[in-house]
């Protein structure tokens, strides 16, 4: 064991090898008794494959460069991909990201698509493709811009041709809802293929604040009928529908402040844990029946646990294993099929993705007859001694007005190196994103790039946060920019003042609306020595007026108020309109092609800090939107940011390129 400062710790996690396992298998499904999911491939531009599970086994990524498997409906996705086995061979439908065109794949062909361009906007965007082989149809969510403002756009149910007749021929597409609202998720269609149901909300609603579940009839040649809400309203969320093999209804509602399932109305398992969550994507999917009656579960506080429950009698069993977290996605074989093919041998198949502080997220198989649980796809495989991970504490602490905060603390550590007695390490908090989301318990090798060499990291899961119940979600409602910044603060303290950190070497950083979080900090409070802002929102007042996409454009009126009625509190809180108290050392992190948080905000607030000596440095990259995914963009991203704590903080790591700041 070798004493050196923290900040100096040589370590194998470099930039290159967090970059290279960024992000994680997504989108699950059954082609017949195969397994395929979408997974990303950072040193490939950032795209996204199509990967199949072979019965030997054996994993083939299916569709080679430049195919991207990848949807933008309300811009951060949904599931872009279906398939099932025709006359034995797989039959795929998937989303190019390129176009947003729905193409039709056959092993041993090219793909051939299904659907038109639109040169209006960003033209027709598909998501939650669901093949419907006795009409010979594929039903979607249909995103359709009718103008070329981000809010003009119209979303609808629609079923378009498997044989490609509305490739040149817009009215080909058959709509299978008017667009009374907003926003829509793909239908489930009952097991007798009567009923259709699915979710709808409105501006200036979240699908976390209020949502409506909506059934209506199938009439002949696949028609709806009579659509009618059947659950759900302003206040109350429904993050997921389903039918049971019985044809009764399931759906995840937080009515009790929690999303809980229920059957019909009734609940199943009434507890203080979450069966649902936020509703960022279409088609998350947190719970999903079999044709047993059983229903497979993502469910818990904080963290989430992959289980099955018993219906009938609530029982809730949870899958042995190392996991700790559960992504919201689940494919079951043993759900009936939506075309009426009884569920093949094998039933009872549950696969998910699973990851804990010591893996990343895998693909996991649980077969309900045996309860036995296993790793299937996508595995975890230690790129480097794993001696060399943080071993996070699961912390809750104090903040104003005596509340809880929730937070994961990694402090420094390294199996060769320690610091000198007497000093204390230097921390970086990190704020995620949302704010309506929360910070998984999982290996990330980004924090272990910092972790590994003396820099601990504390993600703090601030009021606002899910996992926790619609209470604590609902500490944020008019007070983003308040309750978020004092509570990465009152947790950056309390480290200090328990002697874990070093008061004067405390760091905030975060991306999307955690970049919001960040850069407020820094001009509301004096608790750190520098910050990472990374594609963040920096103008209220400009993100709430058109500056951003359509699904978030009245965010701001639950997060800050309505414009109209609390202007002055839009100005008040911006970092953009308080540039001038930024005193400290900063780093500017933006995608040049980012419609969510768009450059406009970040060149806005550099304006108002140009000649204040205030040391920084703004990255901006080409060809990136909001998240990076470009290999060689998170190297530079993440050698800029240890850089700029190496500077501020006065640390020596080895082998990390000098970031440049300017006054």
């Amino acid at each position: 064991m070798q004493t050196s400062a923290y900040g100096s710790w040589p370590s194998p996690i470099d930039a290159a090898l967090a970059a290279a396992h960024d992000g994680h298998p997504e989108w699950l499904g059954f082609v017949g008794d195969e397994v395929w999911w979408t997974e990303p491939r950072p040193t490939e531009g950032g795209r996204r494959t199509l990967v199949r599970r072979r019965a030997d086994g054996q994993e083939e990524s299916v569709l080679p460069a430049p195919w991207n498997v990848r949807s933008r409906v309300i811009e951060y996705g949904g599931h872009p991909w279906a398939g099932a086995v025709v006359a034995g061979e797989p039959l795929v439908v998937f989303v190019h990201f390129a176009d947003q065109r729905l193409y039709r794949y056959e092993p041993g062909s090219e793909p051939r698509p299904l659907t038109p361009l639109s040169p209006v906007g960003g033209g027709l965007r598909w998501a939650e493709p669901q093949l419907r082989l006795d009409l010979g149809e594929v039903w979607c969510v249909l995103e359709e811009f009718t103008g070329d403002g981000p809010t003009d756009v119209r979303r609808v149910l629609a079923a378009v041709p498997l044989d490609g007749s509305a490739v040149r021929d817009r009215d080909a597409v058959r709509e299978l809802t008017d667009d009374r609202h907003r926003f829509v998720t793909g239908p489930r269609v009952s097991p007798d293929g009567s009923r259709a149901a699915w979710l709808a909300w409105d501006h200036p609603r979240m699908p976390w604040d209020g949502t409506e579940l909506v059934v209506a009839d199938i009439g002949a040649h696949g028609t709806f009928v009579e659509p009618r809400t059947v659950a759900g309203g302003p206040q109350e969320s429904i993050a997921q529908a389903d039918w049971s093999p019985d044809g009764r209804l399931l759906y995840a509602s937080d009515r009790t402040g929690w999303w809980n399932l229920y059957r019909d109305g009734e609940p199943l398992c009434p507890r203080e844990e979450e069966f649902g969550g936020a509703l960022w994507k279409l088609g998350h999917r947190w719970f999903a029946p079999l044709d047993s009656g059983l229903i497979a579960v993502v469910h818990g506080s904080g963290s989430t646990a992959l289980g099955i429950l018993d219906p009938e009698t609530g029982e809730l069993v949870d899958a042995a294993g190392p996991w700790t977290e559960f992504a919201p996605t689940l494919a079951v074989q043993g759900e009936r099929s939506e075309m009426g093919v009884p569920p093949p041998e094998g039933w009872g198949r549950v696969v998910a993705v699973g990851a804990s502080p010591r893996t990343a997220y895998e693909v996991v198989e649980l077969d309900t007859r045996t309860g036995r649980a296993r790793v299937i796809g996508a595995p975890h495989d230690d790129p480097v001694d794993p001696a060399y991970y943080p071993e996070p504490l699961i912390r809750t602490f104090t903040g104003p007005d005596g509340r809880d905060i929730h937070a994961h603390v990694y402090p420094p550590h390294h199996p060769g190196h320690r610091a000198p007695g007497g000093e204390l390490p230097p921390y970086v908090v990190w704020a995620h994103g949302g704010p309506t989301g929360h910070a998984p318990l999982v290996l990330d090798l980004s924090i272990a790039y910092f972790t590994s060499r003396g820099i601990g990291v504390a993600e703090v899961n601030y009021g606002g946060s899910t996992g926790y119940g619609r209470e604590y979600r609902n500490r944020l409602r008019e007070q983003w920019g308040v309750v978020d910044v004092e509570d990465c603060a009152a947790v950056a303290l309390a480290l200090a003042d328990e002697g874990t950190a070093d008061r004067d070497r405390l760091a905030v950083r975060g991306g999307s609306a955690g970049g919001w979080t960040a850069a407020a900090s820094l001009t509301a409070t004096d608790v750190y020595a520098c910050g990472t802002i990374v594609y963040p929102i920096l103008d209220l007042a400009g993100w709430g007026t058109g500056e951003t996409h359509d699904f978030e454009s009245q965010y701001l009126e639950s997060l800050v108020g309505p414009l109209a009625e609390v202007p002055g509190r839009y100005a008040e809180r911006s970092p953009v309109e308080h540039a001038d108290r930024v005193t400290v050392p900063f780093l500017l992190l933006q995608g040049l092609d980012d419609v969510i948080c768009p450059p406009a905000q970040c060149e806005r607030f550099l304006s108002r800090i140009a000649g204040r000596q205030v040391p920084h440095a703004y990255l901006a990259f080409e060809g990136e939107g909001h998240g990076f995914r470009r290999a060689e963009t998170m190297v530079r991203a993440l050698e800029a940011e240890l850089s700029l704590y190496a500077q501020v903080f006065g640390l020596n790591p080895p082998g990390v390129p000098t970031l440049e700041l300017i006054k």
